[in-house]
This record gives C-alpha cells, structure tokens and sequence, in this order.
C-alpha cells in the first residue's frame, strides 16, 4: 500500500499544474497532474501537502484544505495507492518552471480538462469545487480506466473534525 497526496494550487482562476515530462519511465509519464508525492514515516497527509509542493514548486503552502480521499487498487499493478487530496488558495514564493517531475504551468481552470489528463481525474477534479468531502474510488485496469464510485459526505465540508451524517454515493463505469 502507497499513501500520498496531490495538492491542487488555485489562483485568480488558475490551477497550478505539472507535465509529468522529465522522465520516459515514470507511470505518469505524459499526463499532467498537481504537485504531491508519498508520505514519508510519521507525517501527516498536511506536512506531506506542504513538504511536496515546496520541494516540487519552491511555493510555501499554508492552510492546505483536504478535499477527499482516492483509493486506487492495484494502480500499479501491484499496490493499492491512497490519495489525499488538497486544494490551497494561500502560498508564498516564486514559482520554479520546472522540477525533476516534469515542467509546472499555471492553467486557466476552463482549460484544464483539455490537458492529458487520466480519466479518473476529469471526474474527481470536478469535486474539488464542491463542498463535500469525498471518498471515492477509481479501477485501472491493463486497458485503461474501467469505473468508479464515491461516497460524499454532508452538505458542507468541515475542517478535519467530523462530517455531516448525510451522504451520497454514485458509481459508474466508464462506459456510462
């Protein structure tokens, strides 16, 4: 099992985005996605959020907010993978253009679902303008994409301490 974060940076109506285009033999190679990477032994999902933007971006993050949670079983073929998923609106620093991932862009968020995206991240980055917390999970098999569901949870998201009892669940295969 890999635990890991993405952190979705969002200013004036743009996201901050890497092309995953420094290194041929990297799983993500080609795609674009937020800056985030695994946790290391005893840090939380938050110090991994702030930990990873800098060393990706050289931006200080502060008060990242957790969206939700993805699991990817097997997305490797071999291990299951769990995502936490941030957004921040507060940073410092000056951006670096690239990193040993690949090249980072700030993308305006009409245009971000015209990037090389994975399939699953043109349904989840949708929720991340909600105000739910989510738990969602997304099948990859050798083909490509093949379903999801989530669970959100209450009418408004709340910070880290508890969630209303309502909740919504959907799924879908990738043919609906």
């Amino acid at each position: 099992m890999k635990l890991a974060v993405l952190c979705y940076l969002r200013n004036n109506g743009r996201t901050l985005m890497m092309h995953r285009n420094s290194r041929p033999e990297d799983t993500h190679f080609g795609k674009w996605n937020a800056p985030g990477g695994k946790l290391e032994p005893g840090e939380t999902p938050e110090e991994c959020a702030v930990r990873e933007v800098f060393e990706e971006t050289d931006l200080i993050v502060v008060n990242p907010r957790m969206r939700g949670i993805l699991t990817f079983p097997a997305f490797d073929s071999e291990e299951d993978w769990y995502v936490y998923v941030f957004t921040a609106e507060e940073f410092s620093g000056d951006l670096k253009s690239s990193c040993h991932e690949g090249d980072l862009l700030w993308i305006k968020d009409s245009d971000l679902m015209a990037l090389s995206l994975w399939d699953g991240d043109r349904i989840f980055m949708k929720w991340l303008d909600g105000n739910r917390f989510f738990s969602g999970k997304f099948i990859y098999n050798t083909s490509g994409f093949e379903s999801y569901s989530v669970v959100f949870y209450g009418d408004e998201l709340k910070n880290y301490n508890g969630f209303n009892s309502e909740r919504q669940s959907e799924v879908k295969n990738a043919s609906q």
